[in-house]
């Protein structure tokens, strides 16, 4: 009896933590319920370039506080424009907006900082 439930166990903590893993940064802070469609009147955030994966569309990005009320973290992002992705440069200071999209935050903005 002692083994079922330790096996049933073991797997519901597999289930869960394999939901944990998949889950993107969509939930903080209730930003769940954003909408789909891109708010493009979204204010420029301060952003550092930690990183540019341009086979996989994303840029990680160290930023202060979202309008949107996400608080200040290093995350990834996908970008609106895959062309942006050839002006970014890692340890390079940007100014952008981003909102989710289909489930993903994205870049929807985006400008060199100096």
């Amino acid at each position: 009896m002692k083994v079922i439930a330790a096996i049933a166990f073991v797997l519901t903590a597999g289930f869960s933590m394999s939901g944990i893993a998949a889950s993107d940064h969509g939930g903080h802070a209730g930003h769940a319920a954003m909408s789909e469609k891109p708010n493009t009147d979204v204010a420029l955030t301060e952003g550092l370039v930690k990183k540019v994966d341009k086979s996989a569309g994303k840029v990680t990005v160290s930023h202060g506080p979202l309008p949107n009320g996400m608080p200040a973290m290093t995350m990834v992002f996908k970008v609106k424009d895959m062309m942006w992705l050839d002006q970014m440069k890692d340890g390079g200071k940007i100014r952008f907006a981003a909102d989710q999209i289909n489930g993903v935050m994205t870049i929807i903005r985006f400008a060199l900082a100096e």
